[in-house]
């Protein structure tokens, strides 16, 4: 195992690059980061931990280190032997995952975040307070609360986020997407084989352009102002949907 420490006043931008194995990523309080990296001993000695201004870098010494690549979409990776990377950074810094196959985890108060992932699932307990953009193929997605947009694109996975302070954009194949709550902006949702739901906030004036094919849809919310909504003076949200083999539905959120 190897350890470093980085003396991080501010928030860093993070970025992660393995091909498989597990990344855990905590903001904490405090001006330090610190970046734990196990695996067998060439693994480790070939992992480059670094921090250059603000943009701490934990990635592979040389473009193909174990002599495999997998590619999927615009980016690809060698694989090999797992690794494990645990990383502290301060609240508020933004985190760049890449991976072939490894499960990521991110806890605490991000900035932004954007992941790539072949295989792998992603869970974030915390806030994202702006912007989140996840690519990914073969794995779970589960978000608590974004306070930006959310684009998010997945293959064979489900996708559950908590609330979306921002619009949404989706593409999902094989795979379930639900939001509890959306409550402005505009949503883009489209679907083959699964499900889309989204929960609408009280008092948000809904426009819905739905339509599926093998599928019911199904709105829980009237359209157009909400009753809730005094005077109808309330945000307004744009739905557009389309599902293949799925289910659209829109029910009441929080």
């Amino acid at each position: 195992m190897a350890e470093h420490r980085f003396h991080t006043p501010e928030p860093v931008d993070l970025e992660i690059q393995i091909p498989v194995g597990d990344i855990r990523v905590e903001t904490v309080d405090g001006d330090e980061s610190t970046v734990s990296v196990t695996g067998s001993e060439k693994l480790v000695e070939q992992t480059l931990v670094s921090l250059v201004g603000n943009k701490l870098t934990i990635g592979h010494k040389g473009k193909k280190p174990f002599g495999i690549t997998i590619s999927i979409g615009d980016f690809s990776f060698g694989s090999g032997s797992s690794m494990r990377v645990r990383a502290r950074v301060p609240h508020g810094s933004t985190p760049v995952l890449s991976t072939a196959a490894a499960d990521m985890k991110v806890r605490g108060r991000v900035q932004s975040l954007e992941v790539k992932s072949a295989s792998g699932d992603l869970v974030v307990n915390g806030e994202i307070e702006r912007d989140a953009e996840i690519k990914s193929v073969s794995g779970d997605v589960r978000l608590e609360r974004v306070g930006g947009d959310l684009r998010v694109q997945t293959v064979s996975g489900d996708v559950n986020v908590q609330s979306v302070s921002g619009s949404v954009a989706s593409k999902t194949v094989s795979g379930d997407l639900r939001v509890e709550s959306v409550r402005e902006g505009h949503v883009t949702a489209q679907s083959v084989s699964g499900d889309i739901e989204l929960g609408v906030a009280a008092g948000t004036k809904l426009d819905v352009d739905a339509g599926s094919v093998s599928g019911d849809l199904a709105s829980e919310v009237p359209l157009g102002s909400d009753p809730d909504a005094a005077g109808g003076d309330g945000p307004a949200l744009v739905v557009r949907g389309k599902t293949v083999s799925g289910d659209f539905r829109v029910f009441r959120g929080l």
